[in-house]
């Protein structure tokens, strides 16, 4: 039986990607194409916007139809409505949304309690693995070495850093073990700003054009500098992944679940 869906925030780039790759995909149905009120595609048919042809699916405001699992792509302040639909139904949601802040997550972990949640800053398999790797880096490297992200996006992008370069700050401070604070990461930097500490974390953010996503992470000791980059060629990467992962939690109990676990599974970071 195929995987069904309901996909919120269908009219975006990212839904759109959802639509056509489901569609085309005999693993998965699409029950439902959610979008706010205000979304002047509402009516139209879901596949004709995502440029694969008509489905029999129109862009929606509610859904009234039984969905396996709710994927939600909107925006952080519309991720509640994702939350209420996929609780009251009583389903899994994976949440590829980003830039939620502390209200939001909190909403997110207490939705996890009632329903599975899967939530990840970025969609890729890539992505996810490159997570792990520099967990394994920082642990291996130690404290001698410093540590720098540069993630690029295209110039639409709202939130600023990445939530892919938030999780990669926390992959770094997995591997440290040391229970840094957020005030040793530094988002750029300007003046005269003295010499490096030690233990910081630099963060640096790059709105171009139409780029979709790259992230490269820099180690640097005395005499010798180790970089590691990922860069996505198209949003279809993270859609993949998404279906993926909504494949993977159609079924769980009650939970917080990320990408880890689909790759993973239990097995340690080192």
């Amino acid at each position: 039986m195929p995987t069904s869906i309901a996909i919120h925030g269908a009219a975006g780039r990212m839904g759109r990607h959802l639509i056509a790759l489901a569609s085309q995909d005999r693993a998965f149905s699409i029950a439902g194409a959610l979008e706010s009120q205000q979304c002047p595609m509402l009516g139209r048919d879901a596949g004709e916007i995502a440029g694969c042809g008509r489905i029999g699916i129109p862009i929606e405001s509610s859904c009234g139809v039984p969905f396996d699992v709710m994927i939600d792509f909107s925006a952080a302040s519309a991720t509640p409505r994702a939350l209420d639909v996929a609780l009251k139904a009583h389903r899994p949601i994976v949440i590829g949304t980003t830039g939620h802040d502390a209200s939001g997550l909190e909403q997110i972990e207490r939705a996890s309690e009632r329903i599975a949640v899967l939530h990840a800053a970025n969609m890729s398999m890539g992505i996810n693995v490159l997570l792990r790797i520099v967990g394994q880096l920082t642990a291996a490297l130690g404290t001698d070495y410093d540590v720098e992200i540069v993630e690029a996006h295209h110039r639409f992008k709202i939130d600023a850093p990445s939530g892919t370069a938030l999780a990669l700050v926390d992959a770094i401070r997995c591997g440290q073990s040391t229970g840094a604070a957020t005030s040793d990461v530094v988002h750029g930097r300007h003046g005269m700003t003295g010499g490096r500490p030690g233990g910081q974390i630099g963060v640096h953010a790059i709105r171009l054009g139409d780029t979709v996503g790259e992230h490269t992470v820099c180690f640097g000791g005395l005499g010798e500098t180790i970089k590691i980059s990922h860069t996505a060629h198209s949003r279809e990467t993270f859609a993949r992944g998404a279906l993926r992962a909504a494949k993977w939690i159609a079924g769980r109990p009650a939970g917080r679940y990320s990408m880890n676990d689909i790759l993973f599974g239990s097995q340690p970071i080192t």
